[in-house]
């Protein structure tokens, strides 16, 4: 797979875990233990936000990968990323591209929790 190519499939995998969450294809979602502390209502919207996060730029996402996003819930800062495991959840993915080799982990966080 070209470079373009592995980066086109890799951003395209990104983006449906991110936008299906924990309903698409090899894919769990993380919270972390400050972004649960702040309530339901507050995890309900943040979840929300990464769902429909859409503004990617070199700045942001100098790979092209969306595999990392800032965004705000009530003027908190947040962060979401996503890591790519083997099927184990033991070791990175030999080849993020492949959705046969890779489990997604999209961690939903507060920003001062990176």
């Amino acid at each position: 797979m070209s470079g373009t190519n592995r980066v086109e499939a890799i951003r395209r995998l990104n983006d449906l875990s991110r936008t299906l969450q924990g309903l698409a294809p090899n894919t769990r979602v993380m919270i972390t233990r400050g972004l649960a502390a702040s309530g339901e209502d507050f995890v309900t919207r943040a979840l929300a936000a990464v769902r429909t996060f859409n503004t990617f730029t070199k700045d942001n996402d100098p790979h092209g990968e969306h595999d990392f996003g800032a965004f705000a819930v009530d003027d908190e800062k947040c962060f979401w990323k996503i890591d790519y495991y083997d099927k184990s959840l033991e070791r990175g993915s030999e080849d993020s591209a492949d959705p046969e080799l890779t489990i997604r982990v999209l961690t939903v966080m507060l920003a001062e929790e990176y």
